[in-house]
């Protein structure tokens, strides 16, 4: 996160300088100012310039997907992870080899690196975000296995007339 204490003679000065020296836009920085400067008598005597700071602002997304390749190569896994922004939701897809050690037994692992994703997407971010990380296709193909399972399971308790 780049930031920048920076001074002119009007605030607009200040950040225009700012904005030049970090190389990045107005829309992409929060501005905090520190002193709005004092023309003085006749612009010489009493003259204080202005003071500005300069603060990058965070792309919450980024530094999820960056937590996320963080921790999966700590675990000695190779994949690539991309990510995909909907409305009020990002979807994180892992792709490489040995990704059933990020999957786990029945999707725990893959469950907790969701959990622990959505706080680091959630912490820079100004609303809700919901976060879901998917290794292969995993989750869809989960869903279709307990939909079927219910599926069987309801003809059986049909043809036995027992709880089950």
């Amino acid at each position: 996160m780049k930031e920048l204490t920076a001074t002119g003679r009007t605030v607009d000065e200040a950040v225009q300088s700012g904005l030049e020296q970090l190389g990045l836009h107005a829309d992409d920085v929060e501005v905090d100012v520190v002193d709005e400067g004092k023309k003085g008598l006749f612009g010489i005597f009493g003259h204080r310039s202005a003071v500005v700071n300069i603060r990058e602002k965070i792309d919450p997304v980024k530094e999820a997907k960056q937590y996320l390749e963080n921790v999966i190569s700590n675990m000695g896994i190779q994949a690539q992870v991309t990510a995909e922004e909907e409305s009020k939701r990002v979807v994180f897809q892992l792709k490489g080899d040995k990704t059933a050690l990020l999957i786990g037994k029945r999707g725990q692992t893959l469950n907790a690196l969701e959990t622990l994703t959505q706080l680091v997407l959630n912490r820079h971010s100004d609303r809700y975000i919901q976060a879901v990380v998917d290794a292969e296709g995993y989750r869809a193909k989960r869903k279709e296995t307990l939909a079927q399972l219910a599926l069987k399971l309801a003809d059986q308790v049909g043809r036995q007339k027992k709880d089950i």
